[in-house]
């Protein structure tokens, strides 16, 4: 009898686009498990993962110990509400405000949450000690920073912000390392700078480590709040826990999500005790944040994160000092390397969605940072092994393209 096969990743696309909203140019492919490094599509095809979940996948996939600590506390207490104390909780804060050196955790469900909490923790801070004037964000050109409207605005990039106009008022983009446009663009209106350690989505654009300390020092003197965003390039992708801490200085407010429970949503704003005052009841809050399930996943998740620092960092050089030899080797092809830890990217000198699409033929999955760069963020687990795979069939394209 004839068999005919039947490819159920192309049904399932079809029933989403009949189901779900179209807000994502999706690929065709259906994925209905993981383990460790890989994950596996509705028609049993094996992926190398080099997205984690756009960074948020930091133990891998099918990590045995976070789920049996999901588990744990789904048999216990999943959700109470922010009117009482939940232990998890209290725990959670606890670990990111000694390893952070700040002074306390808002819990939330996601980035784009945690930017809005900072950004309205920044503008009371700025109205109650200078004024009602006191309420501008300086944010950075290129910046992502979620999709409200309060983080979209604080976005500086105009096809983010297509189709919603008027964004709120009250903040300016100005160019990412560059200390005389900050300097230009304050006034005694500015209450926060905004800006990520490591530009994402912008295209992996790491800030210079001198620019950094500049800016620090300029916030301090002017008694500005300076937020980082580390949604992306935190919890441990750079090699350190806090992408702040490759710097040598702090931010008043840091704000975390993504990887912070493996995969589980959660979102984090820490703050130093100076900022963190200014919030008291009533002025934000979240139904879902801190939630006794979210936070006892978090809670396994930075440990275990913690342990892999190393790895990051030795995998990072390893990655790194590849792909420069690949810049050097296809200087026609490749116009930068960028990034660290097991955040980097590769600009190149052509729009990367076919060497997308040809690397999810050959069974590997990244993701772009923009038309030109290729984002490598695989899981904190990642190894010399996966990275020497995902080279091969990188050059292997680029040979081919040259040739």
């Amino acid at each position: 009898m004839e068999q005919h096969f039947t490819d159920k990743n192309l049904e399932l696309a079809e029933l989403g686009k009949k189901y779900v909203f179209d807000t994502y140019n999706r690929f065709p492919i259906s994925l209905v498990k993981g383990n460790g490094m890989y994950l596996f599509d509705s028609n049993e095809k094996q992926y190398l993962d080099f997205v984690a979940g756009i960074a948020v996948n930091c133990l891998g996939h099918n990590d045995n110990g976070l789920n049996q600590t999901l588990l744990s506390q789904a048999e216990n207490l999943i959700h109470c509400s922010n009117l009482y104390w939940n232990e998890p909780m209290i725990k959670l804060a606890k670990t990111l405000v000694e390893l952070s050196g700040l002074g306390k955790a808002f819990f939330c469900n996601s980035g784009a949450e945690a930017i809005e909490a900072a950004l309205k923790l920044a503008r009371i801070k700025g109205i109650t000690t200078n004024g009602a004037h006191c309420t501008e964000f300086i944010s950075m050109n290129k910046s992502f920073h979620g999709r409200t409207f309060g983080a979209i605005s604080a976005t500086g990039q105009p096809k983010y912000h297509e189709g919603f106009y008027p964004l709120l008022p009250g903040v300016k983009h100005i160019n990412f390392n560059q200390i005389a446009e900050l300097e230009a663009a304050i006034n005694e209106n500015t209450c926060a700078v905004l800006l990520e350690p490591i530009q994402g989505e912008g295209g992996i654009v790491e800030a210079q480590i001198e620019y950094i300390k500049q800016v620090r020092e300029l916030c301090t003197k002017k008694g500005i709040t300076l937020i980082f965003d580390e949604i992306q390039c935190g919890v441990g992708r750079t090699g350190k826990f806090f992408a702040f801490e490759n710097y040598g200085i702090k931010p008043d407010i840091v704000v975390l999500a993504k990887g912070l429970a493996g995969g589980f949503p959660i979102g984090a704003m820490l703050a130093n005790d100076e900022t963190a005052k200014y919030f008291k009841p009533g002025n934000h809050a979240s139904t879902f944040g801190g939630n006794p399930l979210a936070c006892h996943v978090s809670n396994y998740v930075v440990n275990e994160v913690i342990k892999l620092l190393d790895n990051v960092i030795e995998g990072g050089v390893y990655l790194k000092e590849s792909l420069n030899k690949l810049a050097s080797k296809y200087d026609k092809l490749i116009l930068e390397c960028r990034g660290f830890g097991y955040m980097q990217g590769v600009e190149f000198k052509f729009p990367v969605k076919n060497l997308i699409a040809n690397l999810i033929e050959k069974g590997i999955l990244t993701v772009s940072a923009g038309d030109n760069v290729l984002r490598i963020v695989p899981p904190l687990i990642c190894t010399k092994k996966e990275i020497d795979v995902f080279l091969f069939e990188l050059e292997s394209y680029l040979n081919k393209y040259e040739n």
